[in-house]
């Protein structure tokens, strides 16, 4: 007898994640029902999922009580503003999906007896001073900066997921999501990658913070979403950074996109915004050994494939 096609929720599915999360799953033979109020989410990154029979879209708010009809074999919660511009402008939706929404989606599980994974953040590791930064590290965060409204959002809501799995003995998995990059990011949603090639394809100065010293960690798209899908099938019920090791400085990147653009663009440097992270780079050594994961797209490689995204999108 063959087996039921499994079904999964993804929440904020019309995100940048959440989409290629859908394009994933159903690749794997679920039947995806995503879940987006279109916030910061699009329907440009599903339109190539509509009319497909194992895809279905819902246009709804998370934080409301969250009823679906049938079975659901596994909730992936990935909906909430995700970059610095969005949560300073949307201060108190960031909290409310990240608590009432994760309460939300949680109840849900419970309900279904689905698999539960969160999307959480490296964020929750705020402005560290352990470098890498290991899962077993509890972070330095500010609670009542600007940022605050999305560490702890994020940090609440790993709380109430291990909350579930003691108390309810729901099936859990949390996912630190270190900085990602690929096709579907949006061009003004303040991050550094789209905006130094938003700023170098318009012929624009670079804006680099500070002195550029400050680190980040890229990874590709489809080796992130390689990594949440292995966490999705495996036991881990403690949370996994996934995430590219490979760190570099804000101004060297600032420099590797003028040179793969070709702009004559220079840089400028602006201030630092307030609780800005001097460092980010995820200690992989857990996804590594518990799931076998690491990147495997070259930083190189997954900046063209963006590049070319980009080029289309300013063309319309």
């Amino acid at each position: 007898m063959p087996e039921k096609q499994p079904t999964s929720l993804v929440t904020g599915g019309a995100g940048f994640l959440g989409s290629h999360l859908c394009d994933r799953l159903i690749a794997e033979g679920n039947k995806v029902i995503c879940m987006d109020n279109l916030l910061t989410g699009s329907m440009e990154n599903i339109a190539h999922l509509m009319g497909n029979e194992n895809f279905q879209f819902i246009k709804y708010n998370v934080t409301d009580y969250v009823y679906v009809e049938g079975q659901l074999d596994y909730i992936l919660h990935f909906a909430s503003p995700a970059s610095p511009i969005d949560y300073l402008k949307l201060p108190i939706q960031t909290l409310k999906v990240g608590s009432l929404g994760t309460h939300k989606t949680l109840g849900l599980a419970k309900e279904k007896n689905a698999r539960f994974l969160l999307a959480s953040t490296s964020e929750v590791y705020g402005d560290p001073q352990i470098h890498p930064q290991p899962e077993n590290y509890w972070g330095n965060v500010n609670p009542i900066g600007v940022r605050g409204v999305y560490d702890e959002a994020k940090r609440f809501a790993e709380a109430m997921v291990m909350a579930y799995h003691r108390y309810h003995n729901l099936d859990t998995r949390i996912v630190r999501i270190f900085n990602t990059y690929g096709p579907r990011m949006r061009l003004h949603d303040g991050r550094a990658l789209p905006t130094f090639m938003k700023q170098a394809l318009q012929d624009e100065n670079l804006t680099v913070f500070g002195d550029g010293s400050q680190t980040r960690s890229f990874c590709y798209v489809d080796d992130l979403v390689e990594g949440i899908y292995r966490l999705l099938m495996s036991d881990e019920i403690h949370p996994v950074n996934i995430g590219n090791p490979e760190e570099i400085s804000l101004l060297q990147f600032a420099e590797e996109i003028i040179k793969i653009t070709g702009t004559t663009s220079k840089i400028k440097f602006e201030p630092l915004p307030q609780d800005d992270p001097k460092i980010r780079q995820p200690d992989i050594t857990k996804a590594k050994n518990v799931l076998g994961w690491e990147p495997q797209v070259k930083r190189r490689d997954g900046l063209m494939r963006t590049l070319k995204y980009f080029q289309e999108q300013l063309k319309n």
